[in-house]
């Protein structure tokens, strides 16, 4: 049975998975009105909204997701019936530099998201569905896999290895300790390494494009053979909108994208897509570097996604190959500042 939404508030709808949701959400749901929530921050852009599909049922509030009276205010104002919480601070190598403001966004701006949810949808008596909490979290609270572990399901042990990982850890459990004690309804889902347009250029795809059309260093860390499964954000984000629409409430599902490469390999497929889109720079491939590795990387992550296929009906559309070419294309035409 599917669960209805007639009015969706996207936290951090701005970024990157934020915005893909804002936009699958306006294409295929065409009954919903979408409210972002947004504060702007180096990783959050008006420009990623400037092209919406059907942008008069969108509604932009400039705001940060750690003022719990004002994620109180919009969920009153606008008869939020869903929460998409996606905001979040999400770059490992910051975390380890800077981890107290992970911790300010992805816990303290979780504890509040969730406090000015509950305190709105608690004035108001509903005849259909619960409003529903969704929370946007990762496969890297699952921790590091060996390479003859099978994937991450859910309801392994959070293992999270650096503090951006604990952190949503962190926000996973307040998600639940929520639900228990508040009696929020929410739901939960895990996605692996996320690639796709409009992604923040500090990330490690966006990163290698960047150096390679500049012709500087493509820095890899340490012997290149950390394993990633990967999603293209559009697959990642229609997982989301299934689990929050025909997911059990309070369950957790994992979103992989069924595609596990070395981040070597990965570089090198860059390289090799940019030699056909860039032929007179080519070969890419001669500017990858070695860099020391950083602190506590993890070796290998993966999930197992069968419950999402089994009781969602989801799958990863989109397939690696035509999902590499789609994103380096987008990058090539929006170079990155």
């Amino acid at each position: 049975m599917r669960r209805a939404m007639t009015s969706v508030l996207v936290t951090g709808g701005a970024g990157f998975i934020g915005n893909a949701l804002v936009r699958r959400l306006l294409e295929t749901m065409p009954e919903v009105r979408v409210v972002t929530l947004d504060a702007l921050t180096y990783a959050g852009s008006l420009d990623n909204l400037a092209d919406l599909p059907d942008p008069q049922r969108h509604t932009f509030v400039h705001g940060d997701v750690c003022d719990a009276r004002l994620v109180e205010e919009v969920v009153r104002a606008h008869e939020i019936d869903t929460v998409l919480h996606a905001a979040a601070e999400s770059h490992v190598d910051r975390s380890i530099d800077a981890p107290m403001a992970f911790l300010r966004t992805n816990v303290e701006g979780t504890a509040a998201a969730l406090r000015g949810a509950r305190d709105a949808w608690a004035r108001r008596t509903w005849i259909d569905d619960p409003p529903r909490f969704h929370h946007v979290s990762t496969d890297e609270v699952y921790g590091d896999l060996g390479l003859d572990q099978p994937p991450a399901r859910e309801g392994d042990p959070y293992r999270p290895s650096s503090p951006y990982a604990a952190s949503k850890a962190s926000a996973d459990l307040l998600l639940l300790a929520w639900r228990r004690t508040y009696g929020v309804a929410v739901s939960l889902t895990h996605g692996s390494n996320t690639y796709g347009p409009r992604q923040y250029p500090e990330k490690f795809i966006p990163v290698v494009i960047g150096k390679a059309l500049a012709g500087e260093p493509i820095p890899v860390y340490g012997d290149g053979l950390q394993v990633r499964e990967w999603i293209h954000v559009d697959d990642h984000a229609d997982g989301i909108l299934a689990a929050v629409t025909r997911g059990a409430e309070g369950r957790a599902y994992n979103l992989g994208g069924g595609t596990s490469l070395a981040n070597l390999e990965l570089v090198q497929g860059l390289c090799a897509e940019l030699d056909r889109l860039r032929p007179d720079a080519a070969p890419h491939a001669r500017l990858i570097a070695s860099v020391p590795d950083r602190p506590g990387h993890d070796r290998r992550y993966a999930v197992d996604a069968m419950r999402a296929r089994l009781e969602l009906g989801w799958t990863a559309r989109r397939s690696w190959s035509e999902g590499l070419r789609q994103t380096v294309q987008w990058y090539v035409d929006h170079p990155q500042s």
